[in-house]
């Protein structure tokens, strides 16, 4: 059995520091979100602190592109304008926008690489986790490669070729290696394993506003 969703009230996010800023400009601000710390505010006010009330303290017009999971780390874009926010936004859509992840998972995957191709939809009874689910679900499909192995863990790279809700997660699990530390779909040893999700969006690339090819990328902390 799964574990129980958290609580509200378990919800400290990280405050020191409050804000890491990769990059601004006139149109969008890169930052690197901790784990701990939601993307966007949760419906009960005690999960009001999130990365864009951050960030909407220093640029008020900031407005989120896409999201990261709230125990997810990594690089993330925000927009200045109407203008980029259509432009960005479209980069996501479209499937221009380049993600790459690294994430250390349970036990030793035999092979080198690989497609996980699973739909997946909401488990209503479990909300917000979410299932494969062959009947209701929506495509699904990430890219992976081991990077190393180290005593029963395996560190892999993760290239999301859909945007689906804990997509990167479930697909792990379903090959039968959780992230380690994943409150909602890690059990036992593997949860154990690690005091945080071990999940990070390390890379990121679009086509800029403004024109022109932009990578950003903040290093694994784990």
């Amino acid at each position: 059995m799964l574990n129980p969703v958290p609580a509200t009230y378990d919800y400290r996010p990280p405050t020191d520091p409050w804000l890491t800023v990769i990059h601004a400009d006139e149109d969008i601000v890169v930052l690197d979100k901790p784990s701990g710390l939601l993307s966007v505010p949760g419906k009960d006010p005690a999960l009001a602190d999130c990365l864009e009330a951050r960030v909407r303290g220093r640029w008020p017009t900031a407005a989120m592109a896409h999201r990261l999971d709230k125990d997810t780390s990594g690089v993330i874009v925000m927009c200045l304008n109407k203008k980029a926010l259509g432009h960005v936004g479209q980069e996501f859509d479209q499937r221009r926008a380049k993600k790459s992840y690294v994430a250390r998972v349970w036990g030793d995957i035999a092979e080198e690489s690989g497609l996980v191709d699973l739909p997946l939809a909401t488990d209503w009874e479990n909300k917000p986790r979410q299932r494969v689910d062959h009947e209701r679900g929506r495509q699904s499909r990430t890219e992976w490669h081991v990077e190393g192995r180290e005593n029963g863990i395996t560190r892999v790279r993760l290239h999301p070729l859909t945007g689906r809700t804990h997509q990167l997660r479930v697909h792990m699990l379903a090959l039968g290696h959780p992230i380690l530390g994943d409150q909602f779909y890690a059990t036992g040893a593997a949860l154990a394993a690690a005091d945080r999700l071990q999940l990070h969006a390390e890379e990121l690339g679009f086509n800029h506003p403004q024109g022109g090819w932009v990578e950003y990328r903040v290093p694994v902390p784990f």
